[in-house]
């Protein structure tokens, strides 16, 4: 008696409708992963504190939205405020410095002194989710376990619908989320001055190390800082991710993150 196949099975006439367009050198390079790319036609989002929008260093911003909550509720509304903390301008002129071209969108989630909530976070990021962004970079996290398991859900979300969640570890030795989640790329702090040096890490949760000592970084009203931090090294690796998918648009996740891993200073790094 012939069996049925089991739900998520792959009949054998059905294995060339999901043939690959595109081979892979047999030696994954630097300049074969993002050689000659600019960011050009990717789009990406800095859910933090805010973006200056009149940035030299960032330019123009295609969208800015905050998350406000009334009550129970969250609403999203078109952000007039901008950066609140200079938090979210950092990460943005650092993305930019790696793809120049690319598309940033601002989704304010935290006020100024990075207070937040989880409620917000957890709208933002389902907001963002929802426009189908192609890399989110997060380069803050929560301790509170009751939002772990909705934040869980929004990142498998995003992974599976083809967005890239680039999410810092934590400073302190502390338990956080999202980065732990393994759907996610997270990344640590690395102290060398070159800023597309970054490592793989085999000792899990944090995946890379990218550089997060004593970086310059654009800061509100036009001023210039010095900071350290993995927010700092989340990032680069969220600028490094959309070169990447600037030039190979056919990348998921999973392969998107298999370049990274390819390209990793202490794996391939040429």
């Amino acid at each position: 008696m012939e069996q049925p196949l089991p739900a998520w099975s792959l009949p054998a006439e059905a294995a060339d409708r999901i043939a690959l367009p595109h081979g892979w050198p047999e030696h994954v390079t630097r300049d074969w992963a993002w050689g000659g790319a600019a960011g050009g036609g990717v789009r990406v989002c800095i859910l933090d504190s805010g973006v200056q929008l009149d940035h030299p260093a960032i330019g123009e911003i295609q969208q800015a939205v905050a998350i406000r909550a009334e009550g129970e509720e969250t609403v999203v509304e078109p952000d007039e405020a901008g950066d609140v903390a200079g938090h979210g301008t950092a990460c943005a002129g650092i993305v930019r410095s790696f793809a120049p071209e690319c598309e940033l969108v601002s989704v304010r989630v935290l006020g100024a002194g990075y207070t937040g909530s989880g409620p917000a976070l957890l709208a933002g990021l389902r907001w963002a989710v929802e426009q189908g962004f192609d890399v989110i970079n997060m380069s803050l996290s929560t301790t509170k376990q009751k939002f772990s398991a909705l934040l869980h859900e929004l990142a498998d979300t995003a992974y599976f619908r083809k967005t890239m969640l680039v999410a810092s570890a934590h400073n302190m030795p502390v338990e956080s989320y999202p980065w732990r989640f393994a759907s996610v790329i997270s990344v640590g702090s690395h102290d060398h001055d070159d800023p597309y040096a970054f490592f793989y890490n085999p000792f899990p949760p944090v995946e890379f190390f990218a550089r997060g000592v004593n970086v310059q970084v654009p800061w509100v009203g036009g001023a210039t800082y010095v900071c350290t931090g993995n927010s700092f090294a989340t990032p680069h690796v969220s600028g490094l991710a959309a070169l990447v998918l600037s030039k190979h648009r056919e990348l998921t996740p999973f392969q998107l993150k298999s370049v990274l891993y390819l390209t990793a200073t202490n794996v391939g790094g040429q």
